[in-house]
């Protein structure tokens, strides 16, 4: 499991591992140690939408673009339940082994997804169904004061909360919501645009809090992942400087953390969305570039290098107690691949502000 990044592995990956199914559905991952994929996700799926529009982006690869667009139609056609009008958690929903819920952060995510593929494709089923996705979840997960993370179907009553971060409401969930902005900046919806500065100005309110969260040290790392969510979800304002403060803080907590539980455990997606942050706010942020090379390297490191084709050329998910954890994540490896891109043509020009290829939304 040894040797340099590779873009154009990651690429084979996400084509011919078999992560992505024939329909266009994505497992969560891929289990390793049981040699068989997790259920297909309609988060992970969204992700792989934006991830393969960046692929494009960088290689011109028209082959990536036609599973793109796949990506894209799988969410509109199978993973959107048109009764309930939302995206169920996993599809099919409710199975064997998951629970007939929808997620709150899952349906922006996929809401983006569908935004990266219509802004190449110009498909206007895809713009069509983001559009009716976000009002949705405006629609359906406000409570008044703030937003359900957990809505349980068919009912679409809120999931009892606990103290688990993908069980509350946080800053973390901007980031769904800056699929709003996006939407809005498309179609000029001023009340989509106003909900993401609304729950922007109040994660601004409570971020300072979220970390550590739990006594647990690999359960802060779990934070630290969703954490990286709100520096991801401030990048549009960062004209504002109450969120380049916010901004600067978040990425010193999360470099802190990140190193002193990195012995112990350590998540691929943390240094990759860590790394990335950097670079993307590197006009109002100034990149520490020995913290910045050391993460560029350690991401690198999980990349997998094997004769298996479930998982050469995917990131794994991380490494526990010195030893990687060898599941395949598409989400891993769809933050690496634009952390790495970013911080190369970073490097390559010494600057700030680089458009290409590094300048797409944070997947």
């Amino acid at each position: 499991m040894s040797g340099a990044y590779s873009l154009a592995r990651a690429g084979h990956w996400f084509l011919h591992s078999g992560i992505q199914n024939p329909t266009g559905g994505v497992a969560r991952f891929y289990r390793a140690d049981l040699q068989k994929n997790k259920p297909v996700s309609t988060e992970i799926t969204g992700y792989t939408a934006s991830a393969l529009v960046f692929l494009h982006h960088v290689t011109g690869n028209e082959e990536v673009l036609d599973r793109a667009r796949l990506t894209a139609a799988f969410l509109c056609d199978h993973a959107w339940d048109h009764g309930l009008q939302t995206f169920p958690f996993e599809h099919p929903s409710p199975s064997g082994v998951s629970e007939h819920h929808s997620y709150f952060f899952d349906c922006g995510i996929i809401v983006r997804g569908l935004v990266s593929v219509w802004r190449v494709t110009r498909e206007d089923r895809f713009l069509d169904m983001a559009v009716a996705a976000s009002r949705g979840m405006i629609a359906d997960f406000h409570s008044g004061s703030d937003f359900h993370p957990i809505l349980e179907l068919p009912a679409k009553n809120a999931l009892a909360r606990s103290d688990q971060w993908s069980r509350m409401p946080g800053c973390y969930q901007t980031k769904s919501a800056l699929a709003w902005w996006e939407v809005a900046e498309i179609t000029g919806e001023a009340a989509l645009r106003d909900a993401y500065l609304e729950m922007l100005d109040q994660a601004l309110q409570s971020y300072r809090d979220f970390l550590p969260g739990a006594a647990d040290r690999l359960r802060v790392m779990d934070r630290l992942h969703a954490y990286s969510y709100f520096l991801e979800a401030m990048y549009p304002m960062l004209h504002r400087a109450e969120c380049v403060d916010a901004y600067r803080f978040t990425l010193d907590a999360v470099s802190r953390y990140l190193r002193d539980i990195a012995p112990d455990f350590a998540r691929s997606d943390v240094y990759a969305q860590l790394l990335r942050a950097r670079v993307y706010g590197a006009k109002v942020v100034p990149v520490n570039l020995p913290a910045a090379r050391e993460e560029a390297i350690a991401l690198a490191g999980f990349q997998a290098h094997t004769d298996d084709p479930r998982t050469d050329g995917g990131f794994l998910f991380g490494r526990l107690h010195g030893s990687l954890v060898p599941h395949a994540n598409p989400v891993s490896t769809a933050f690496a691949i634009q952390a790495l891109e970013a911080w190369r043509a970073f490097e390559e020009t010494t600057e700030a502000g680089v458009e290409d290829p590094c300048r797409l939304p944070p997947i």
